[in-house]
């Protein structure tokens, strides 16, 4: 008998830290033999300029379980920069990932069903690989967490646009939130 876990497809999202060195992840978490892994394959298949997915490993030559594709959101540019995206950004996914199967979040006995595509931010202008990885860990972690438990709900999304959209990088002013 199937599994009930990831009979539906599980979107998660998290962003964590503040400046330069934050991180922001998205997750897709599916079973094999359904459409994530449709998207996966499809996505590694098929890199685009600056964006080359790759399966994230704790090691070389061994991948984190389940499986985690690894999506880039910023095109890798300066060598520090590609060094937090292959090296700080993708072990901080991949401990991230492994935290959330230590807690049960991701039942360990099917982490071989189970495939995740994770499209991670590392901003060019990082400039600590220890922040940039306690960040994306802790991403990756908010994210699968998200996924699993169904967070946030709606109650929680319309209390936090009482006070309009915001984000890091933009939050309107009451004026604009007028009109």
């Amino acid at each position: 008998m199937p599994s009930p876990f990831a009979q539906t497809t599980l979107i998660g999202e998290s962003f964590v830290g503040e400046g330069v060195n934050a991180a922001h992840t998205n997750v897709v978490i599916g079973r094999k033999g359904g459409p994530v892994e449709t998207a996966w394959a499809t996505a590694l298949a098929t890199p685009s300029a600056g964006h080359v997915p790759f399966m994230t490993v704790v090691r070389p030559s061994v991948p984190v379980k389940p499986l985690t594709l690894f999506v880039n959101k910023a095109a890798a540019g300066s060598e520090f920069h590609q060094r937090a995206t292959w090296g700080s950004a993708q072990a901080g996914l991949a401990q991230g990932v492994l935290d959330a199967v230590a807690e049960g979040l991701l039942p360990p006995d099917e982490a071989d069903e189970l495939l995740i595509i994770a499209a991670v931010w590392v901003n060019p202008q990082s400039d600590d690989l220890n922040v940039s990885f306690r960040n994306q860990r802790a991403a990756a972690y908010g994210a699968v967490s998200s996924a699993v438990r169904g967070t946030p709900t709606m109650a929680d999304v319309q209390d936090a646009a009482e006070n309009g959209p915001a984000n890091p990088f933009y939050m309107p002013s009451a004026e604009v939130l007028a009109r």
